[in-house]
């Protein structure tokens, strides 16, 4: 080997000395950013499990005195439990009907009462129990009435009575809310057990107005008296026109129908039940 190549290989192997040293520099300052990273990374899910624990235990406190409160209520009764479970019923219904049954969840409902979803929990489970409670309370009036209804002659005073006392309960009873939460959530209530049910009554009280060989157009006549009743609370939206002059209207416009159809039976011959027309 010569002087020339000796000094060549002297030179390659000092700078592969220095090549490595710097890789294991750099290895070590990459090493150190992992350590720093994942130092920063372990304090920051420290802090978001503490935070959470904090919230969870806020949560959790928070539903325990709501559970007492409910608790003691429950043992005492009065009208408290009453009001708040009505105060749910409202507001629920409230929203359902503005923002739509499947876009309101139990979370808004809580925030507008001014409650935890806990306490909401204490009365309604989910946003179908609700449904299910404000449909049963008012479901049991209708029943009574088409029972009363089924007792009577089938005559024009039975039709005529039958309408007088659905519009008061639409109006004693705030049920006009009901059919007007309905109307608003067709799609929603479609397949839904209270839609069904709701449905399944209207159909007979439809019945106890109309026979079943009458002319299809005295039995669209009867249905829209029913109709009627019913929408005096959503389609007319001029805030001048008071409760009162919604029913009255609406009734008006209902016996008119009623009569009407009643009326066209008779002429036409159509049996009422052996009981006479008038």
């Amino acid at each position: 080997m010569t002087g020339e190549d000796r000094t060549y290989s002297v030179a390659a192997g000092r700078e592969a000395a220095r090549d490595t040293v710097r890789e294991a520099r750099q290895a070590r300052r990459e090493a150190h950013e992992s350590m720093r990273e994942a130092r920063a990374t372990a304090r920051e899910r420290m802090r978001e499990a503490r935070a959470s624990a904090r919230e969870a235990l806020r949560e959790a406190r928070m539903a325990a005195r709501d559970l007492q409160v409910g608790a003691r209520v429950a043992r005492v009764g009065g009208d408290a439990e009453i009001d708040t479970r009505t105060r749910i019923q409202q507001v629920a219904l409230e929203l359902f009907t503005e923002h739509g049954y499947e876009a309101t969840s139990l979370r808004e409902i809580a925030e507008h009462l001014g409650v935890t979803k806990a306490a909401l929990y204490y009365h309604f489970k989910t946003k179908d129990d609700i449904i299910a409670s404000f449909v049963q309370d008012r479901m049991a009036k209708i029943e009574e009435l088409i029972a009363w209804a089924q007792e009577q002659p089938r005559s024009l005073e039975t039709r005529r009575e039958l309408i007088r006392r659905y519009s008061d309960l639409l109006f004693e009873d705030g049920h006009h809310m009901l059919m007007r939460f309905f109307e608003r959530n067709q799609s929603a209530m479609t397949e839904h057990k209270a839609g069904e049910l709701m449905r399944s009554r209207i159909v007979q009280m439809l019945e106890l107005l109309s026979e079943r060989d009458a002319p299809l157009p005295d039995r669209i006549r009867s249905s829209l008296a029913i109709f009627a009743l019913h929408s005096t609370w959503f389609v007319i939206r001029d805030p001048e026109v008071t409760d009162q002059q919604r029913r009255a209207a609406a009734l008006e416009v209902a016996l008119g129908l009623v009569e009407r159809a009643n009326a066209l039976e008779v002429a036409l011959g159509v049996d009422l039940g052996g009981s006479g027309g008038s």
